[in-house]
């Protein structure tokens, strides 16, 4: 709560509150897989023409369930922390707002249960500890007219994380991102520990196709894009996923991904095209934080 000259009280939203949802999406997202990803498991699993991927897929709609239930991790590979931060235009924003997400995974590294190995990489010495510069990886953007800030949480590991990749085009064709994207996924193989999600973002600068790439891996399982061509796009990249036979865990079977998301920005001739995957646990969570300094668990 602050004080302006005249007596005036508002409220905003500080350390505190991201200190508090930075440590709690983390150990949610390492504890609990997203509804989407337990609904798109268990119709992948009625319609797998494969009795070893059947029972692969039966398998991890158990350990997804345990997981939850016994308050458990769903992987060994906690990976390391990045959040998104969606300011809205309609909030007031005081206090050490970086420090709150530092202190938060901090917090929760010294109390979660089981404890998490030590996953942050110095990327010159390879040393590994639970904190290092720049950490936690935070991007941030804006919603206009909002009274909230949205947080998001995506842990990445290893067996996602390595995968992405990023290629800049001359005036491609749809053919040419196509394969582009497809040669990606064969060269990941099964070594991102599918099913998977796939974001593939086109377009705008190099550091904008990632963040569009890392936008469209968030957006709910069963979503399309809202113009007809890119859905169309996002339909054939699937069907081809889907077609290379890797199947979950890479034990073979119709279902390497549970789906394929695609979005775009405007650029210039030179077209970056940017593809990244998020494992079958598929972590996401999500926080609302209002004006009023109230957090609340969108996922």
């Amino acid at each position: 709560m602050s004080i302006v000259p005249g007596g005036a009280v508002y409220m905003s939203i500080g350390y505190e509150q991201f200190r508090e949802v930075a440590r709690d999406l983390y150990s949610r997202a390492l504890k609990k897989i997203p509804a989407d990803t337990h609904r798109a498991l268990a119709a992948a699993e009625q319609v797998e023409t494969d009795p070893r991927a059947r029972d692969n897929l039966r398998f991890l709609r158990g350990v997804a369930k345990t997981t939850e239930q016994q308050s458990r991790h769903a992987c060994s590979d906690a990976g390391f922390p990045t959040y998104t931060v969606k300011i809205g235009t309609n909030v007031t924003l005081s206090g050490d707002i970086r420090r709150g997400f530092v202190d938060g995974f901090a917090e929760m590294v010294d109390t979660i249960d089981p404890p998490i190995l030590q996953f942050i990489t110095h990327p010159l010495t390879l040393e590994r500890s639970y904190s290092g510069k720049d950490m936690p990886i935070l991007s941030f953007d804006v919603i206009d007219g909002a009274d909230y800030v949205e947080v998001i949480c995506s842990p990445k590991a290893l067996g996602s994380g390595r995968w992405a990749a990023l290629e800049i085009f001359s005036y491609p064709t749809l053919a040419d991102i196509e394969a582009y994207v497809m040669d990606c996924v064969m060269k990941a193989g099964s070594q991102h520990c599918p099913p998977v999600v796939i974001g593939v973002g086109i377009g705008g600068s190099f550091d904008n196709a990632a963040k569009i790439a890392k936008s469209a891996v968030l957006r709910p399982i069963g979503t399309a894009h809202p113009e007809p061509m890119v859905a169309e796009m996002e339909e054939r990249l699937l069907a081809a996923v889907n077609a290379t036979g890797f199947g979950p865990m890479g034990t073979g079977g119709d279902t390497t991904a549970l789906a394929v998301h695609v979005d775009y920005s405007a650029g210039h001739g030179f077209v970056p095209v940017a593809v990244c995957f998020n494992c079958w646990i598929n972590r996401r969570t999500v926080a609302r934080i209002s004006d009023a300094g109230e957090i609340t668990h969108v996922e």
